[in-house]
């Protein structure tokens, strides 16, 4: 029963993932009240990108940089996800403005580790 119950999540999980493709990762450098819920960060979106394109993330962080929301276009609704640092920071850009992000400097953002610094080949380089 454990092994059939197991598959089926398995599967579930795996459907899931097709449906949340990204194709582009968008940085917004301005900070968000973490409040904002779907619809005022839809706007925000639109807003700082121009609009909101399909199988597109935008990213959003608090003024303290204690917490992340990642909004996804799926082409048919929006996806919401939000990660909250107990410990530490997310190493944020200054400025204003919106930045473009590799799926590399993504998962060095989220984990803490100066995604600036990340090239192409994935090594981190201090500048």
């Amino acid at each position: 029963m454990a092994h059939v119950l197991g598959r089926s999540l398995w599967c579930l999980a795996a459907r899931v993932a097709r449906v949340i493709r990204v194709e582009a990762l968008w940085l917004s450098v301005a900070p968000l009240d973490m409040r904002a819920g779907m619809d005022t960060l839809l706007a925000q979106v639109v807003q700082v990108f121009g609009e909101a394109r399909p199988h597109h993330a935008y990213l959003f962080a608090n003024r303290r940089g204690t917490r992340l929301k990642v909004l996804v276009h799926d082409d048919q609704g929006i996806w919401l996800a939000c990660r909250r640092l107990h410990q530490g920071r997310f190493r944020w850009a200054a400025g204003n403005g919106s930045l473009t992000l590799s799926q590399a400097q993504f998962d060095a953002l989220v984990l803490g580790l100066p995604w600036q610094q990340l090239r192409d080949d994935g090594v981190i380089r201090m500048t």
